[in-house]
């Protein structure tokens, strides 16, 4: 198997080494390289061309916006897909990150478990084309979960938690069956326990503790801003359908 290619950019040599260590034996990611400045970031991605690259906001020579800038601007076959990661994790410097080009942001610690799923997903080029065959993974569903994956870090469901991955599934039957909301209990709750081997009732439980968790986070403006108009407010919490079934009218009317 092909592997996906990554190059880690943190000023901090033990993460990167942690990191690196920790896919040292994996059969789908290899890191290629370390870098621990924005200078060094950027001569890796040209030297390389990885298929990820893993960076820091806060480094010294050139800090993370500026590398994810530079790169825009490269003149190379290939361009990564960045996974941003760092201590600064507020509404702003998240949405910097992915207005500035990064396709997903992590807070630290890190996850590695979560991480190599993102590098997984977010993966691209020939080398990891193969492996995204191998798991169905195609073009239109990488730009969906892109999609999918920024508006839940804007509304603040955190990856790590189960109701994540309930939730982008049941988005995403919602989106190839619109008629399923209307059979939540009987097929879209059992069809994603099927695929994670769990019941039906986790399921749903699950997706509404992500829900509760964005509203506990008291992200209602950015769930607003999503949609373009208000349509929540504090004490109006949505259920798992009107949930799903609106960012599923969202993703159709951005042609997912």
């Amino acid at each position: 198997m092909t592997k996906i290619n990554v190059v880690i950019a943190d000023d901090s040599a033990e993460l990167c080494n942690s990191i690196k260590e920790f896919f040292r034996e994996d059969e789908q990611v290899q890191v290629v390289a370390t870098a621990g400045d924005g200078v060094d970031a950027l001569d890796k991605v040209q030297r390389y061309q990885p298929d990820v690259l893993i960076l820091d906001i806060i480094m010294p020579g050139l800090d993370g916006y500026e590398v994810l800038g530079r790169i825009k601007k490269l003149t190379i076959a290939r361009k990564p897909k960045v996974i941003v990661i760092s201590q600064l994790c507020s509404d702003t410097f998240i949405t910097k990150a992915l207005s500035g080009g990064a396709v997903y942001f992590m807070a630290k610690p890190v996850n590695n478990d979560i991480l190599r799923e993102r590098i997984i997903e977010f993966g691209t080029g020939s080398k990891a084309g193969a492996a995204k065959q191998n798991t169905g993974y195609n073009s239109r569903q990488k730009s969906l979960d892109e999609k999918l994956a920024n508006i839940f870090i804007t509304v603040g469901i955190p990856a790590h938690i189960k109701g994540y991955q309930f939730l982008r599934e049941a988005i995403k039957m919602a989106i190839d069956n619109p008629d399923i909301i209307n059979s939540i209990t009987k097929k879209l709750y059992p069809g994603i326990a099927d695929k994670f081997n769990t019941s039906a009732s986790k399921v749903e439980r699950a997706i509404r503790h992500a829900i509760e968790v964005a509203w506990n986070r008291g992200k209602i403006e950015n769930i607003n801003s999503i949609f373009g108009i208000k349509i929540y407010s504090p004490n109006d919490k949505p259920t798992n359908g009107e949930f799903i079934a609106l960012l599923a009218d969202k993703m159709i009317m951005e042609g997912a």
